[in-house]
């Protein structure tokens, strides 16, 4: 398969040099120093589990010309670099396929006014990867976290996806097809949105995070007001097992996520979101216009949101004056309490 990425960014860097060792045809769109390094050194990477490190020589160009014909074009950009590269894709018509690959809210109108419905699919990156020195640090997800995950705009699984997902696989990429792709991305924004807010309200130091309640606790809160937004649109929460969170009490959440955040892997896990407050503002804008259509209040994510400010001072480490609600709790214990009741009188 030909493939150009278009993005030299950490994520891009990625997944250009890993479709590459695995023996597809691929070519990296770069700009200015980061074009020249990638000319000269090859790409970098240092695999976070086991440390090893590599070099990946990987064809680098300027621009994606009109005439230029590739099999797929991977699109690797923050959310707010978007409209400023749709106009070159939408002048190059040899591609057939364009897989937006990243954070997005509003949908895919957007690429679809600009390079008709067929050519476009959606997707996210099923892994994290951060500047170290001069290499990229990444992890590759598992499959039971987050696989690298696409889709078409309608059907399923057509004969081209899955010749992407085949060859994804083939660069060591756990993979899966989703059928609501839109939905999938929605999700996510609003998992990723609170998340990023989050850090910046603990100075975007994770363990700080983790030690903070009240944080944790608007970041829990904002996802589920999230949550609600999309279903009051009809739009369902996917993955499916995602939906944990509008269900778990929040005690247990409180628990699952503090541990989750305490782990080795978290900092390149949210490395992304840490230098990407532009995009975050992007995609926090674009939950505020789903949010409005929904009709839904949603004070912890308005708490959450002043830290997309750089100027708003972050709260002490510690802060645990928001109270947590054991009312889910009492309610699971109250209904195990009169079924047991019901059963010893043989009800």
């Amino acid at each position: 398969m030909r493939i150009l990425v278009y993005g030299a960014g950490n994520m891009g860097s990625l997944y250009a040099a890993l479709l590459k060792q695995s023996g597809q045809e691929v070519s990296i769109l770069a700009r200015g120093q980061r074009l020249a390094d990638i000319r000269e050194h090859g790409i970098q990477l240092e695999d976070f589990v086991t440390g090893k490190p590599e070099t990946v020589r990987v064809q680098a160009v300027e621009r994606l010309e009109a005439e230029d014909a590739y099999d797929l074009v991977l699109v690797i950009l923050p959310k707010d670099c978007l409209s400023e590269v749709l106009p070159i894709l939408a002048a190059n018509r040899r591609t057939p396929n364009v897989l937006f690959f990243g954070n997005n809210a509003a949908g895919p109108r957007q690429m679809v006014e600009a390079l008709g419905r067929k050519r476009v699919l959606l997707g996210f990156p099923g892994s994290a990867a951060l500047a170290c020195g001069h290499r990229i640090r990444y992890l590759i997800l598992s499959e039971r976290e987050q696989p690298t995950t696409i889709g078409e705009l309608e059907e399923g699984r057509s004969p081209r996806l899955q010749a992407i997902a085949e060859a994804l696989k083939g660069a060591g990429f756990p993979v899966s097809i989703c059928p609501d792709m839109d939905a999938w991305l929605k999700t996510h924004a609003a998992e990723i949105s609170s998340t990023a807010c989050a850090l910046y309200m603990t100075g975007g130091n994770p363990r700080r995070l983790a030690r903070t309640r009240d944080a944790l606790l608007l970041m829990l809160r904002a996802i589920r007001e999230g949550y609600k937004a999309l279903s009051a649109q009809g739009i369902p929460i996917t993955p499916k097992n995602h939906r944990v969170f509008q269900w778990l009490p929040e005690p247990l959440l409180l628990a699952v996520m503090r541990r989750m955040i305490e782990s080795d892997s978290t900092s390149i896990k949210v490395g992304h979101a840490l230098h990407a407050r532009r995009e975050m503002k992007v995609i926090a804008e674009e939950l505020r216009d789903l949010v409005q259509a929904a009709n839904v209040r949603t004070p912890s994510i308005d708490i959450l949101n002043r830290y997309l400010d750089e100027r708003t001072e972050p709260i002490p480490e510690g802060s645990a004056e928001i109270p947590v609600s054991w009312m889910a709790v009492w309610v699971v214990l109250a209904v195990f309490a009169l079924s047991a009741a019901l059963l010893s009188l043989g009800m």
